[in-house]
């Protein structure tokens, strides 16, 4: 089972621009583990600068695992990754480590820890109908899904677009909501699996998070993120929805094309930032098994005393 694949593995996860990645360097050595990559953008490679990605050093001093394992151009899905990360944890595990989890997407700590719900195939005329609808108005089909299926309404943003449509999809295809699927497939085997994990979020005072963002923002304008987004522009093929859709990207790729000035640039990279960390933290709090600690607090969490 995929829950015993993962029985030996440690998760610290939490907003984007908290300090994960330097924090896991030092939980990494005295647990012995070796770093596995909870985040969507990180494995794609020439995208460094922007993600915030472990440099070479940090990668010597401890493994890490997902990260640059595809072009720009390729996609990625949630199943997909988790079948990568099992394979990780068994060579990890097989080798005598313990794997440790780091990242914050939240799709991916989800299935990490409650597996996943399939649920019926896509329906392409279904999709493709509900597509020409969102195009014409999002928020209409948003309003639709908090008639047929409140709680997913509740947790799906209306510009989610991608996820609203697979809700009315399920809701189309099988006459349930997604969220009553959802419900039924964790199981009390997978609730009790769950209490044992140890996952902990990196909880700050959000003005201090949001400091820290804005400043991360300003280094990676500095370390070059437009010469990085300009090669992007120039690679053989253009880059996937999900790459393009990147933090930082996205607003740099206007700020190239002369639609955006630097500074605007760089206030709206943040904006988004920001908002983005937001949504993360709102994610945490909704997983049970996600205990929120202060950083000092995680090397004494789990049993480790701070070299």
């Amino acid at each position: 089972m995929i829950f015993e694949t993962f029985s030996q593995a440690r998760i610290l996860t939490g907003p984007t621009g908290c300090g994960k990645s330097a924090l896991a360097l030092g939980l990494a050595e005295r647990l012995d583990a070796e770093i596995v990559s909870m985040d969507s953008m990180a494995l794609y490679r020439r995208m460094d600068i922007g993600t915030a990605k472990p440099t070479r050093d940090q990668r010597r001093r401890v493994p890490h695992h997902l990260l640059d394992v595809l072009d720009p151009w390729e996609s990625a899905s949630v199943a997909w990754w988790l079948e990568q990360a099992v394979a990780c944890c068994q060579d990890i595990t097989q080798r005598g480590k313990r794997p440790l989890f780091v990242g914050g997407t939240p799709l991916y700590l989800k299935a990490l820890l409650y597996g996943l719900f399939e649920g019926p195939p896509a329906d392409e005329a279904i999709r493709r109908r509900l597509s020409e609808e969102a195009a014409a108005d999002s928020a209409a089909l948003h309003a639709r899904l908090t008639v047929v299926d409140p709680v997913s309404a509740a947790r799906l943003h209306p510009n989610d677009v991608r996820r609203v449509i697979r809700a009315l999809e399920v809701w189309e295809l099988t006459g349930r909501p997604i969220s009553a699927w959802q419900t039924q497939w964790r199981s009390s085997e997978t609730e009790n699996a769950l209490r044992d994990s140890r996952c902990l979020y990196l909880d700050l005072p959000r003005a201090e998070l949001y400091a820290r963002i804005d400043m991360r923002v300003e280094r990676m304008i500095a370390e070059g993120l437009a010469e990085e987004v300009r090669a992007l522009r120039q690679l053989e093929r253009p880059l996937s929805r999900e790459a393009g859709q990147a933090l930082g990207y996205k607003e740099m790729f206007d700020y190239l094309d002369g639609r955006a000035r630097l500074d605007d640039t760089v206030r709206r990279i943040q904006t988004r930032s920001r908002n983005f960390a937001k949504r993360q933290i709102t994610w945490f709090r909704h997983l049970p098994p996600c205990r929120p600690i202060r950083p000092e607090l995680t090397f004494a969490a789990w049993g480790l005393t701070m070299l």
